[in-house]
Formats: C-alpha cells, sequence, structure tokens
C-alpha cells in the first residue's frame, strides 16, 4: 500500500448534486477556502459547461483558492473549453464504459466510446493542461473493454485515471480485486470514486487504497447523488489511525470543516454519524463515562480533539454520578454527596421519561436541589395530590401532605390548578396566615416537555423567602418550591 494519499474533494460539484442543495458562489467560495485551509490535494469545483453560475463560480475559485482545481468535462470539446477558459488547473473528463451506459444513455458502440475517450484526454493535454480521465460506470464495465480504454488514456496522455463506482454496487473484496487487476496494467497514478448505495462507500474506497489506488474521491459528509459518496472524514480518518497511511489534511479541521458545509447546504448530519455526528464522542452509559474520563480510548478509538471535536457527556437515564460530578464541575457548580446523589437520581427520572436533559436543565435542577432544605430537616412533605380539573368549572385540588410526622389532608378549590394546589397546601398545614408574595414561571428549554422552573416569595407575616422548584410538571414545579419556602420559614 500506499505511504501517502491524495485526497480529491468533489463536495462541490458531486456533493451539490444531493437533491436539495444549490450552492451560491458565495457559499461555493466559502466551502473551497475551508477545503483548502483543511489541507485537500485537489477540489473539484464544478461542472463550467453546465449553466453560467457555475462558470462563474468554477472560475472565481480557481483565480482565488490556492489548491489545485478541477472542473469536470463530458469527452466533448465544448465542455472541455468551458473549462480551460474557467482557468482550472486539472480537468476530469469522462465517458461511459459499461454495456448499459454505451447502449441506453450513449447510444454508442466500443470503439466510438474509445475513440472519443482519446480524442477528449489529447484535446485537455494539447492545452498543456494535466488530465484527469474517468469511464463512467467503471465497475459494471467489462474487463477487457475497461483495460483497453484505461491503457489508452494513459498512452494519450491522461495522468490520473479514476475508477468510478457509479451506482454503488462494488463489496469490499470485490473492489480490492478489481482495482488490482487494473493496477497491474496501469502505471500513472489511480484513482478511486465510491458511491454509498449500499452503504459500503467508504470500506470499498479503502478497499481500493489496499490494492495500489494512491488518490481517494470524497465528499464532506458523504454528501452526493442519491445515497452520496465515500465520507472525506471517515477516509480520512481511516487511513490517518487505522492503516497509518498519511494524507495532506489538516485533521483538527475536520469537524469544522463538516459543521460549516451542514450550514451552507442545510444538509443535517445524523446524530450517530461517524467522527462528527453529535453523537460521534458522546457518552451517556455511567460506565463507559467512569472509564473514558479516567482514560479516553477505553471507549473511544480516536480523541475528539484530533478533528476538531469535543466530549460530550449526554445527561440521560443511563449517566452515573461520575459523569453529573464532572459535568457540574465544568460548570462551576459546588455540591456536596448528598447533594449530587439527588441531582443524579433527577436526571436519571427525567431520562427514564424520554425528557433530553441539557445543560441549563441541569443548572436549574442543581440550584434547585442546593437550595433545598435538607430532607431530614423538612417538616412538610408532600405525600400525594389528586387534581380535579374540568371545562368551565374550578380545578379542584386534594393533597395529603407530611407535616411533623403526620398526615394532614385538605381539598380546596382555585382559579387554576396551581392556586388550587396551594390553596390546598396552605389548608392542610392550617397555616393560613402563609401567602405567596410572588410568582414567576420560567421554561427553561423550548419544547412542551421543557423542564417547568417555579421561584416564589413566601411569607408567614414575619418571615419571608425566596424559593425555587424545577420539574416537567408545571403544578409540581409549583408546589416543590412552595414547600421549599414553607420549610425554610418553619425552620427560621
Amino acid at each position: 500500500m500506499q505511504k501517502k494519499i491524495k485526497i480529491f474533494d468533489t463536495t462541490l460539484r458531486d456533493g451539490e448534486q444531493t437533491p436539495g442543495v444549490a450552492l451560491t458562489i458565495d457559499k461555493k467560495l466559502e466551502i473551497a477556502n475551508a477545503l483548502s485551509e483543511l489541507g485537500v490535494d485537489i477540489i473539484e469545483a464544478g461542472f463550467p459547461i453546465n449553466s453560467e453560475s457555475e462558470f462563474q463560480a468554477v472560475r472565481k475559485i480557481s483565480k482565488e483558492v490556492d489548491t489545485t482545481i478541477c472542473g469536470l468535462a463530458r469527452a466533448l470539446k465544448e465542455d472541455i473549453d468551458a473549462c480551460i477558459k474557467a482557468d482550472v488547473n486539472l480537468i476530469h473528463t469522462f465517458i461511459s464504459t459499461s454495456p448499459q451506459h454505451m447502449k441506453y444513455q450513449m447510444g454508442k458502440g466500443e470503439d466510438e466510446i474509445y475513440e472519443m475517450a482519446i480524442s477528449a484526454v489529447e484535446y485537455v493535454v494539447d492545452h498543456g493542461i494535466p488530465c484527469l480521465f474517468s469511464p463512467m460506470d467503471a465497475t459494471r464495465s467489462e474487463m477487457p473493454f475497461l483495460i483497453r480504454v484505461c491503457k489508452g488514456v494513459e498512452e494519450a496522455g491522461a495522468g490520473i485515471i479514476n475508477i468510478p463506482d457509479t451506482v454503488g454496487v462494488m463489496y469490499p473484496s470485490a473492489m480490492r480485486e478489481f482495482m488490482a487487476r487494473i493496477r497491474k496494467e496501469i502505471k500513472i497514478d489511480l484513482d478511486v470514486h465510491c458511491h454509498n448505495d449500499f452503504g459500503m462507500a467508504v470500506a470499498n474506497t479503502l478497499a481500493a487504497v489496499e490494492a495500489g489506488c494512491n488518490q481517494v474521491q470524497v465528499t464532506v459528509n458523504g454528501l452526493g447523488e442519491r445515497a452520496g459518496n465515500a465520507d472525506l472524514e471517515q477516509v480520512v480518518m481511516a487511513l490517518e489511525t487505522l492503516y497509518k497511511i498519511r494524507t495532506n489534511i489538516k485533521t483538527k479541521r475536520i469537524y469544522p470543516t463538516s459543521r460549516l458545509v451542514e450550514r451552507l447546504t442545510g444538509i443535517r448530519v445524523m446524530p450517530n454519524f461517524p467522527i462528527v455526528g453529535d453523537n460521534a464522542f458522546a457518552h451517556e452509559s455511567g460506565i463507559h463515562v467512569h472509564a473514558v474520563l479516567k482514560r479516553a480510548e477505553t471507549f473511544e478509538p480516536i480523541k475528539p480533539e484530533m478533528v476538531g471535536a469535543k466530549r460530550r457527556l449526554v445527561l440521560g437515564k443511563h449517566i452515573g454520578v461520575h459523569g453529573i460530578d464532572v459535568k457540574l464541575k465544568e460548570l462551576g457548580i459546588k455540591v456536596n454527596q448528598k447533594q449530587l446523589e439527588e441531582i443524579t437520581t433527577k436526571v436519571k427520572d427525567l431520562g427514564g421519561k424520554g425528557k433530553r436533559v441539557v445543560e441549563e436543565d441541569l443548572i436549574a435542577i442543581a440550584e434547585d436541589i442546593i437550595g433545598m432544605v435538607p430532607r431530614e430537616e423538612r417538616r412538610v412533605e408532600l405525600v400525594d395530590l389528586v387534581l380535579n380539573s374540568r371545562l368551565g368549572k374550578k380545578p379542584i385540588a386534594s393533597v395529603i401532605l407530611r407535616v411533623d410526622g403526620k398526615e394532614k389532608k385538605a381539598t380546596e378549590e382555585g382559579v387554576g390548578p396551581v392556586d388550587a394546589t396551594l390553596s390546598a397546601i396552605r389548608s392542610a398545614i392550617g397555616r393560613e396566615e402563609v401567602t405567596l408574595e410572588e410568582y414567576h414561571l420560567d421554561a427553561i428549554t423550548g419544547g412542551s416537555d421543557a423542564l417547568a422552573d417555579v421561584t416564589v416569595r413566601v411569607s408567614d407575616g414575619k418571615r419571608t423567602t425566596m424559593a425555587r422548584g424545577v420539574h416537567e410538571d408545571i403544578v409540581m414545579a409549583s408546589v416543590i418550591a412552595f414547600l421549599n419556602g414553607l420549610n425554610r420559614i418553619l425552620k427560621l
């Protein structure tokens, strides 16, 4: 295998053929500059003959981006002329060689296809521009004819031959054997372009490298027609870390480049996408988190910093005390062991109910629990709550409290469920002088399942205190806040 592999990026050409993607000239230039900074060897900027805006984009990129810029052209003089006028450094010309394409797409025989391929390459070379040639649908072509075409364009002056798996029908062992047969016949650089129709574009690309291919065509985030192309991030990191083959890619720029392309194309990266997905370096399981915090490689094959990403601890039902502890320290929140355990239990409970707990939620939960009177010192606790609310009638709340170890019950109505519940609590404890002087409600994060964050000012006429309650239910958040305030007053 090669000691170093060149990276040919076709995000701006094949990647833009992703359904729903249409990039302006400015956006294409921004991505091209990012790819140049990333360290790709060749940027395929577009298909100049396609439209005036495409031509202008390729020419602008050719003039302003300090990387080898490639333009795509069919094996036709007018296509090649458009690339020449766009001032590209490399022309990628192609023609179909498979029986299906020659018959149904081209309507031509082998000899005519062969002559067109040779003529196109000679025309490019005669203009003093390096040429990359692709026999389109190569992997469904008959090998004798494919070899004939590849040898012919090599003799005609092509500097690189690309072997495209145009409809993604190869699998790794077949690709390895296929490319090895071509490698035996061809002396110039071999390139490979794999589509992901069966989810094997990356594996097939790596198999081609194993067979002697020394350049790979990829796209950022695996963009491309149908199911997309071989993904740059996965191919590069597999080469660098698994195969120990070098590239010119500055790997720390992989994640930022992926995010830029995601933003400008509007195509979201799946959370579980390797290397750059939100979950690629995310850990929730308590066992995993504990181990990763001790030594990253226990559950991470590469460190997130290698690709410019950060490790993320997911706050959910599988999180453990160690994970919560680390996250609280990151946020600058100090807690004792009991509080840490209570916070962890609360987060796990919310996760068990399907709630996604984010940092803002954790902060509110922690501040709520830190502000609580310790359980052993609480004089009033809620045992049960029943709410009856019907359209057109006042809500009725029934509560059971434990007050100084004894159960107390009360039922009251109110203008709303919160008012009815707090009235029932006051009635159950027999402290009508306790009033709610101030009430404030915030939804911590968006969505109908957002945690409710309630802050109250409670007074008994002599003492006043502020208290807070956090819960996924507004009524319960209000009850927790009110009881927190009530316990503080009773403790004073």
